[in-house]
């Protein structure tokens, strides 16, 4: 190559996103059924499940999905996509289990929160690495 990054489609995009993210829930789910058959309380599991998602979504959407702007350091594209992950993945499934897993059990409730915070994270994600929501 002449050292010249095309960029990215939208479209190709969302597609590198969703695989990065049925991996990252592949990943979640699996340290969520493991921490519950090591009997964790089920909302602190999906908050250490989530956390070494979180850990293995960066990189992968950093470096493969999105074009990271280097005028935003590392550190700081971490936090954001940390903390937007927080109040999104983290909170939208954690209050989901809270709220449904007496009605409908544990996991459909994960799985719920999951599918719900999924297409908000992309705009998270895309603004956390790439310092921008639409365009």
């Amino acid at each position: 190559m002449n050292g010249v990054q095309q960029r990215r489609s939208t479209g190709s995009k969302i597609v590198r996103f969703a695989l990065v993210g049925l991996a990252n829930t592949a990943i979640d789910l699996a340290g969520f059924f493991l921490l519950l058959k090591l009997h964790a309380p089920p909302l602190s599991a999906n908050v250490i499940s989530w956390s070494i998602a979180v850990v293995f979504s960066f990189v992968a959407n950093g470096f493969w999905s999105f074009e990271r702007n280097h005028a935003i350091r590392l550190h700081d594209a971490f936090l954001r996509f940390v903390s937007a992950g927080a109040l999104i993945s983290l909170g939208v499934s954690s209050l989901s289990i809270a709220l449904f897993a007496g009605i409908g059990g544990v996991w459909p409730a994960k799985i719920g929160g999951v599918i719900v915070a999924a297409v908000l994270n992309f705009l998270a994600s895309r603004w956390s690495i790439e310092g921008r929501l639409l365009k």
